[in-house]
């Protein structure tokens, strides 16, 4: 007979007090009660008739979000991460070229996903804080011939909200498909998928939706819909195969199969999520991010403090870049902030590390009273944390 001779571990035996903190960094965001509540509704069974209308409430909460009519509509079990490799796992076979345009981290991560599937990588690349012009992009395709380009709408990394408008066109006169990560942007800044000629669009739950991570909206265009269901070779991953997916949320018209145990917890915060901002309104979503960070650039420019990214009109309005002050330690800042304040904002990423200080107002916490805590907690941590005379 076997007996236990392991001990349960002592960490365990004791309730765990989780702090609330002001999660203002470049995400996640604090989720509201509203939608903690949801999600803390009794479990239902992954396929259960319940579930399946979520589900479907989902579908037309993530269309109107991303203003689209793709009935390729859906949402990924995964954090952003898990939809950035479904679009390129689904849409660049190997050996076929895919062009990224490089404005941060994410433009990096792309690339190494393709690479790692057996794409043929090609890059255009952005200075840190700054974009590409739809003539380089151009310039690209006619050299590249991708099947796939790659462009990052809200650089969390950098601060930058890269134009979109013309590149749709560009694309499609050149036999490529417009993919577009929207992570730290989506309901933050405008984006039209249908408009903008976007192929495929995806995002995450916690940003601006101020859902928990776990679950990721995804859709593809009709464009899209050929070139993924027309594959030579099966996708390099089984839980992200589009065949799969596409059934699993009702989209290819056949019965339900069983695929994977979604996330069910996880889209009950979703759908209340997408309720939220139905009921706020796309357009007043973007107006309050918009004013929100001009308040917020205003006071910091007030403070003496300077934003990474220059141009105004390419400043992503759901994470601000702030140019770490001269003569202090990045790090010491952010600790003092959280320890003194509870407050979280974050130092730079990817190309930005050690050169910015990211504060990301999303969803309910993209408020004016919220911008004037973060003043006045940086106001604090400037004047008490060690400043360098070298």
């Amino acid at each position: 007979m076997l007996s236990e001779t392991i001990p349960p571990p002592k960490c365990l035996l004791e309730p765990y007090g989780v702090p609330h903190r002001h999660l203002f960094g470049p995400g996640p965001s604090n989720v509201p009660p509203r939608i903690l509540k949801a999600g803390a509704q009794p479990m239902l069974g992954h396929l259960h008739a319940e579930t399946v209308e979520i589900m479907n409430h989902i579908k037309s909460g993530i269309q109107y979000a991303f203003q689209t009519q793709n009935n390729m509509t859906l949402a990924v079990s995964g954090p952003g991460h898990a939809a950035m490799e479904c679009a390129i796992f689904n849409s660049v076979e190997p050996g076929e070229s895919i062009l990224i345009v490089v404005n941060g981290i994410w433009g990096e991560r792309a690339s190494e996903m393709a690479e790692r599937i057996g794409a043929r990588v090609n890059t255009v690349v952005a200075a840190p804080g700054g974009h590409v012009t739809n003539k380089e992009i151009e310039q690209a395709l006619v050299k590249c011939k991708p099947v796939v380009l790659f462009l990052c709408h809200g650089e969390s990394s950098t601060g930058v909200v890269h134009p979109v408008d013309g590149i749709g066109d560009l694309c499609h006169r050149h036999n490529c498909l417009f993919l577009v990560d929207s992570v730290a942007s989506m309901a933050g800044a405008p984006l039209h998928m249908d408009k903008q000629e976007i192929d495929i669009l995806y995002t995450g739950s916690q940003k601006v939706l101020n859902a928990p991570p776990g679950t990721a909206p995804i859709s593809f265009s009709e464009r899209a819909c050929q070139k993924i269901f027309n594959r030579k070779t099966k996708p390099v991953s089984y839980f992200l195969d589009m065949s799969w997916l596409a059934n699993y949320w009702g989209c290819d018209g056949k019965v339900r199969m069983y695929h994977h145990t979604g996330p069910v917890s996880g889209f009950f915060g979703l759908r209340e999520a997408l309720a939220i901002l139905a009921e706020t309104g796309l357009e007043n979503s973007w107006k309050q991010h918009r004013e929100v960070a001009e308040y917020f650039h205003q006071g910091l420019e007030a403070m003496g403090l300077r934003l990474f990214v220059e141009d105004k009109k390419c400043r992503l309005p759901t994470v601000t870049t702030i140019v770490a002050p001269p003569g202090y330690d990045w790090k010491e800042i952010t600790a003092y902030i959280m320890k003194t304040h509870q407050i979280e904002i974050s130092g730079g990423l990817g190309p930005s590390a050690g050169m910015v200080l990211r504060v990301g107002l999303m969803g309910c916490n993209a408020t004016k009273a919220n911008v004037d805590m973060i003043l006045a907690a940086l106001r604090d941590a400037l004047k008490h944390c060690h400043k360098s005379r070298v």
